[in-house]
């Protein structure tokens, strides 16, 4: 009765909401011992917070940029193939599938169901098979809601995304209330240089910048965002402003209650914090974090099944999974597709070591991506864009993002080595299925499994371009 294709139903709201949801998550609560560590001293980790979060707003307009250039959803998929060719974009849909987001998504679930139900066992830790049991819960809720509504779903990152501002307000109020009332004392000495090791800067980068991870996600969604000329430059510039505003008081709240050895000693800085500050709603602390998660995994699938569907549209990935829900209007197949994998990977539980094989490829990519801005605005110089950015932003931003990569080869050669043969690995499977045509007497057994999966799962083929 009324043609299949996927609805801009993302407003302004939603897509702020998104980027606020998928940048803040648990990584304000655990990333600033890290980046103290390996900084120093609060003066210098406060400017290690504050270069991260002006790196993100360079990476954030770039992408800006990127999405008012190409029309097409996908992200970093999207925009490495419409400028530097098939290839890498492959090899970046190669990792990110079997590595990168699985690996994402089980730690994030595990995290969930840890904190989810940290309040019913304290002061014992919660048995192993009930946290992967509510953790597996807790996904396959976010999985169910994706698949069922785009509208619904993108209700819930917007409501998560409010109670993850209300995380930050009660940990930066009653700091900068103590603040104002002349609490100084542990900002005395703040730039201490005895303390500065040179080397270990790039490893607070590192925890800076997966705090502020998050600020590309409304790229993924593009075609189903309304006006998205206009929305796009907005929700990223308003949420990187307010996230980078927002980090910098809940780590000076840090400081002022906690003091240096105190981030450092503590596992787990937020609830650190609550106990000092205020013991009453140290119960609340948890619950908050599980939130945090779970808007975390609700906007990962979102994004992350854009990707899919686009690859499949593009003839890099089977073609079910460019097809919709003709009720749903959901890219249903493609939100399924990290089911198994993220299932085996919550149930084996030791997939922590699989962020550090993996992460060097994220900034990889991401640096890929920047560098196809320049290379496109040279390859069209008469392409009219909407919104333009100075040069030296994509130029700085890619030099960066490749400084940071090699950097990693020399901090940690045998676990990087790893994520890159995994990155590599996808090269034969490129140029033996990919790049070759598949002969008809191969491929008739995968149409007809893909007839039978369509009419099964209710699906079709998009009927208009929304690009």
């Amino acid at each position: 009765q009324e043609a299949v294709f996927l609805r801009r139903k993302i407003t302004l709201l939603r897509a702020f909401s998104l980027l606020i949801g998928s940048m803040v998550g648990s990584g304000i609560f655990i990333s600033p011992k890290g980046v103290l560590k390996n900084s120093g001293s609060v003066g210098f980790s406060l400017v290690v917070w504050f270069a991260c979060g002006l790196l993100s707003m360079f990476g954030a307009l770039c992408y800006a940029e990127l999405g008012t250039r190409i029309t097409k959803s996908g992200g970093h998929y999207i925009y490495i193939l419409e400028t530097l060719g098939p290839l890498p974009s492959f090899l970046f849909l190669w990792a990110e599938f079997f590595a990168i987001r699985p690996a994402n998504s089980a730690v994030v679930s595990l995290a969930f169901g840890r904190y989810m139900l940290e309040p019913f066992f304290a002061p014992c830790a919660a048995p192993v098979p009930a946290v992967k049991l509510v953790s597996l819960l807790g996904y396959y809720m976010v999985l169910t809601l994706n698949s069922w509504s785009v509208t619904w779903s993108a209700r819930l990152q917007t409501v998560l995304s409010i109670v993850k501002l209300l995380a930050l307000a009660l940990i930066i109020v009653p700091g900068m209330m103590l603040l104002a009332q002349g609490h100084t004392e542990n900002f005395q000495n703040a730039f201490d240089r005895q303390a500065l090791v040179l080397d270990k800067l790039p490893l607070a980068f590192y925890a800076g910048m997966f705090a502020y991870s998050g600020w590309f996600q409304a790229s993924f969604v593009r075609e189903e965002l309304v006006r998205p000329e206009r929305n796009i430059p907005l929700a990223v510039i308003v949420s990187v402003i307010t996230v980078i505003v927002g980090y910098m008081l809940t780590n000076v709240s840090y400081y002022t209650v906690l003091g240096t050895q105190d981030v450092l000693a503590s596992p787990a800085v937020a609830v650190s914090f609550v106990q000092r500050a205020f013991k009453s709603l140290i119960s609340v602390v948890p619950v908050l974090v599980a939130l945090s998660c779970f808007g975390t995994m609700n906007g990962g699938i979102f994004t992350f099944s854009r990707t899919l569907f686009v690859a499949s549209r593009e003839g890099q990935w089977p073609p079910l999974f460019s097809m919709i829900h003709i009720r749903r209007h959901t890219p249903l197949p493609a939100v399924m597709l990290m089911f198994p994998l993220v299932t085996a990977m919550v149930c084996i539980g030791d997939i922590y070591h699989l962020m550090n094989f993996f992460s060097f490829s994220r900034w990889l990519f991401i640096g890929l991506a920047t560098l196809g801005l320049i290379v496109h605005r040279h390859r069209y110089p008469e392409l009219h864009s909407p919104f333009k950015v100075p040069l030296f932003i994509p130029v700085s931003f890619t030099v960066i993002c490749l400084f940071t990569v090699a950097m990693s080869f020399y901090s940690d050669p045998v676990n990087i080595s790893i994520g890159c043969t995994m990155v590599l690995s996808g090269f034969p499977v490129y140029y033996l299925i990919i790049h070759r045509q598949m002969s008809r007497r191969c491929s008739s057994p995968f149409y007809y499994l893909t007839h039978k999966l369509q009419l099964l799962l209710e699906v079709v083929q998009q009927e208009i371009k929304t690009y």
